[in-house]
């Protein structure tokens, strides 16, 4: 009889022996009676200063398969796995899926779950060439607008870091986690509490997957851009390519990513496909040495080396000129770099990324405020694409503030909050370059203000995060998508029969984990439909 036993403490100093003792003690056992001890998670509590823990949780066999008479309220019985599900007939017309990120890859594997076999198209290269486009983007502000931090196999989280925390709570999150461990992800995700890959590993677990999509019969193309969709009586009859070919279909995934604005611009100037507006968030990368951030978080056993790189997540809901706005950190990355992330010439946007070991000098994360469909039309854009405009004008301000070839306008945050531009921003992790600039020429008055009375908020909450050490780099504006393409209970869209807008790039994720349940999901849906 296996138990699931929930918040056993360990002490940084403690061995890890005594994990088995504690359960044991929860349990009403001896240490003996427990045929097998499995650390589950394992989740750093470190919300008491210079006192951090690691809060476990086990899964343990009781000796003799005997069941206990009574257990704790944190203590339950593993349930056994549910049956795989039966196979259904493959369609005359192999499903299409737009885009090889995590949305698309996904799916495809859970239609292979079902014995369905797909074809994936992608605009970009493949997750290893598409690291010599990132590279050269990074070493001298040279843009592939095909393969970039954004296009390529692997999507926009390739390269920007590879965590795997998420804020929603699925049953699918185990199984997308086990997933990117069978394919080559190290172990320990299986375990961490805030599970992180690293943009190291993450493009050979990227690979990996794909190598068995392909194995099973599914056909990936890569180069390879969607121009629009073909239409068929009332329901979508495959995609039209770049070069003018027509792939057949009867059902097409859609999960292009959040830059894919050919597309929403090419749905937005028709009739066949439905697209709204959908609030995001825009704001600055905030870059600070990881040794103030440990000292912070972690105050005198910061050095202790069982202790990972600190991180942090800060939130202010804010009340500026009548209303309230969410501003809050995002995409933490503890020991990582800031990196371009445009798709377009002449438009400057960042994001961060780290690799597996988080090593880098500094940790950067976005500083970002919440934008609504109102904001758009404030500001004086309209229509389903409103916020799309919105972004790009400001990076288009970001990228003339920097001079051009994506070096980054930045400031120390003392001088943004102060209105000044005295102090050179110091040493950075982004490499296309930083140069000294007024951020406060960015973002209309509202929202600027909103960030300077969060950033003081956050500074009560970790003493040192305003500092002459820190600094904000513009611009972080690709938070999430701007376009929501629109979807029914049955994940297709409302105005097109067979067309399943997924993911992130269609406003119905917010990250990797998200949005490969997102594409699991589609692939039960039309598995449910074949059968």
């Amino acid at each position: 009889m296996a138990y699931r036993v929930n918040n056993i403490p360990l002490w940084l100093d403690e061995p890890e022996n005594l994990l088995t003792r504690r359960a044991a003690e929860k349990l009403g056992v001896t240490p003996a009676d427990l045929e097998s001890v499995r650390v589950v998670r394992s989740v750093l509590d470190a919300r008491k200063k210079g006192s951090p823990r690691y809060i476990h949780t086990l899964e343990v066999e009781v000796a003799g398969g005997r069941k206990l008479p009574k257990v704790p309220p944190d203590v339950s019985l593993v349930e056994p796995p549910p049956p795989p599900l039966p196979p259904v007939r493959q369609p005359v017309k192999w499903p299409v899926i737009v885009g090889t990120g995590p949305a698309g890859l996904f799916c495809a594997f859970g239609l292979l779950e079902r014995g369905v076999k797909s074809i994936l198209i992608e605009r970009g290269r493949e997750v290893v060439e598409r690291r010599k486009d990132v590279a050269r983007l990074m070493r001298d502000g040279t843009l592939n607008p095909e393969s970039n931090m954004n296009f390529g196999e692997g999507g926009a989280g390739a390269y920007t870091d590879g965590k795997l925390s998420t804020r929603i709570n699925h049953p699918l999150v185990r199984k997308v986690i086990e997933l990117f461990a069978r394919f080559g992800a190290p172990d320990h995700i299986l375990v961490d509490g805030k599970p992180h890959i690293g943009s190291d590993l993450l493009p050979g677990a990227v690979a990996k997957l794909r190598e068995y999509l392909k194995a099973q019969g599914c056909v990936v193309r890569f180069d390879t851009r969607v121009e629009d969709l073909a239409y068929g009586d009332g329901r979508v009859a495959g995609v039209r390519l770049a070069d003018g070919e027509v792939i057949d279909a009867d059902r097409v995934v859609l999960a292009p990513g959040n830059s894919a604005r050919e597309l929403f611009e090419r749905f937005a100037g028709g009739t066949k496909v439905m697209v709204e507006p959908k609030p995001f968030a825009i704001g600055f990368r905030a870059e600070h040495p990881q040794a103030l951030i440990n000292r912070i978080q972690y105050g005198p056993v910061a050095d202790h080396p069982k202790l990972p790189p600190a991180d942090y997540k800060l939130a202010e809901n804010l009340a500026v000129d009548g209303e309230v706005r969410g501003i809050y950190s995002f995409c933490m990355c503890p020991g990582g770099i800031v990196v371009p992330t445009p798709t377009e010439e002449g438009l400057q946007c960042t994001n961060g990324m780290s690799n597996s070991r988080r090593n880098a000098r500094f940790a950067n994360a976005g500083i970002v405020v919440s934008v609504s469909v109102e904001d758009f039309h404030r500001e004086g854009f309209t229509g389903p694409l409103a916020g799309l405009q919105f972004q790009r004008f400001w990076e288009k301000k970001a990228y003339e503030l920097g001079g051009g070839r994506f070096i980054a306008p930045a400031q120390s945050i003392p001088d943004y909050l102060a209105g000044r531009s005295k102090k050179d921003p110091g040493k950075t992790s982004y490499r296309p370059g930083i140069v000294k600039a007024d951020l406060n020429r960015l973002l209309p008055e509202r929202h600027r203000q909103s960030i300077k009375e969060a950033l003081k908020g956050f500074d009560r909450k970790m003493r040192g995060f305003i500092s002459d050490e820190a600094k904000l780099i513009a611009l972080e504006s690709r938070t999430s998508s701007p376009v929501r393409v629109t979807r029914g209970e049955d994940f297709q869209s409302v105005s097109l029969e067979g067309l399943y807008p997924s993911g992130e790039g269609c406003g119905y994720a917010g990250g990797i984990v998200s949005s490969a349940i997102d594409g699991l999901r589609i692939a039960e849906q039309i598995a449910r439909e074949l059968s």
